[in-house]
């Protein structure tokens, strides 16, 4: 397994150390320094592949993508496995609009005969065929709704009624002023 980038680093801090022990620069005090923070340096808890590994795992878990989360170093797929899975997609699409377009011809066809089958029926009895499914496409109104638009409608006739009674009776007056 390769050493990790502070396992190498404190690993030259001890050999710096003990290259001045040798030549005597040293202090005792430096030197007890040296080590522990070298062995510290080297004391890592957990491997890099496990840490990434886990914080892969911690970024999927709030939701993010996996492919958001490669990190840098990660191995990229070669070229011919972008091709591959490029191909892939593409066919997947096109088997996906070919199956749309299967659908399409199917409604239609459906329609067609539906509308040949109306016209082979008589005048009358297509007529009513066709009325028949006029109606089932009709969206009927609540009661409420069918109250309420009866309401207005006989309070406009009302008004419009009264409207051209007036006028008619003021053109009927006039009408016989003039005569």
């Amino acid at each position: 397994m390769a050493k990790s980038r502070a396992q190498r680093k404190a690993e030259r801090r001890a050999r710096e150390e003990q290259e001045r022990k040798r030549s005597g620069d040293g202090q005792v005090a430096r030197e007890r320094t040296a080590e522990s923070r070298a062995q510290h340096d080297t004391q890592v808890p957990i491997s890099g592949e496990v840490a990434e590994v886990e914080a892969v795992e911690a970024g999927i878990a709030v939701g993010a993508q996996e492919s958001q989360l490669e990190t840098p170093d990660a191995p990229k797929p070669s070229r011919a496995q972008r091709r591959a899975d490029a191909k892939a997609l593409k066919d997947s699409e096109k088997r996906k609009r070919g199956e749309q377009k299967k659908r399409e011809r199917e409604q239609l066809d459906r329609k067609q005969k539906a509308a040949a089958a109306d016209r082979t029926r008589g005048g009358v009895l297509g007529f009513l065929a066709s009325c028949w499914a006029e109606l089932k496409k009709v969206q009927w109104p609540d009661r409420d709704t069918l109250v309420q638009a009866t309401a207005v409608t006989v309070i406009f006739v009302a008004v419009a009624a009264t409207y051209l009674g007036v006028l008619d009776a003021v053109f009927n007056y006039l009408v016989k002023q003039i005569l």
